[in-house]
């Protein structure tokens, strides 16, 4: 039986789109394959197997997969069944990925810096075209096209405000999901703001995904789950935040 351990971090879930938990839902349950992980509880819990795809009424289910996902089998024995909070489970993946983050800061600010590094990763594989087309994209200026300057310029906009950090997340996590599960996010309000960030720089962003999941150090199942789901909440906190002004 899934425990899911109250957290702070993974609250806004109840309020997210069945299709955003959805995607979560095959980070966590599936491998590459498509096929069940060996080690997934989800699909086994009747309270989910009775949702019949309505995952905001589990959300806690999902919540909690994740957790034990970010936990080793001793430690979970020991806290009753129950896995780590979020937070631990994001400094970790950042740790894995050499992101640099306070850890005394924000959860939301960690998690931008992961999807910075995810952005600035791409970019080194991006042409030229695509560098000016992402720039036009997020709304900063494409006469200088070196990785250091459009990040400097991102980082900018972020501290500013508004939807830059919004934006990224659209471009991480439907990129992520396209090449792991072979499908993108789905927009169901302001397609006209949205879907100009479905289909840019799938290859890019898919390469460095496939490549870190790939790295020795990070094969592992668990980091195959952890760091998808993590970019995924990512998104789903910034929507949830943005929501009011979409």
């Amino acid at each position: 039986m899934i425990k899911y351990r109250k957290d702070p971090d993974l609250e806004l879930m109840q309020f997210c789109d069945n299709e955003d938990l959805e995607i979560l839902v095959d980070y966590l349950t599936k491998n590459k394959e498509g096929e069940l992980r060996f080690s997934e509880k989800l699909t086994l819990e009747n309270r989910f197997k009775n949702c019949h795809g309505n995952y905001k009424q589990v959300w806690y289910l999902i919540a909690g997969e994740l957790q034990l996902f970010g936990a080793d089998t001793v430690s979970t024995f020991f806290r009753g069944g129950k896995g780590v909070f979020y937070r631990e489970i994001l400094i970790d993946v950042c740790k894995h990925l050499k992101v640099k983050v306070g850890k005394k800061s924000e959860t939301s600010k960690i998690e931008e810096a992961l999807l910075l590094k995810v952005i600035e990763k791409a970019l080194d594989k991006m042409t030229e075209k695509e560098k000016i087309e992402f720039t036009k994209t997020v709304h900063i200026d494409p006469s200088n096209l070196s990785v250091v300057e459009i990040m400097a310029a991102l980082q900018a906009a972020i501290r500013s405000g508004g939807f830059a950090s919004y934006q990224i997340a659209i471009i991480v996590a439907n990129n992520v999901a396209r090449t792991l599960v072979g499908k993108g996010l789905a927009f169901t309000a302001n397609v006209a703001f949205t879907t100009r960030y479905m289909v840019f720089f799938s290859g890019p962003i898919g390469w460095v995904i496939s490549g870190l999941l790939s790295l020795p150090m990070i094969s592992g199942p668990a980091y195959r789950v952890t760091i998808p789901s993590v970019i995924q909440i990512a998104y789903m906190r910034q929507k949830y935040k943005h929501k009011a002004a979409l």
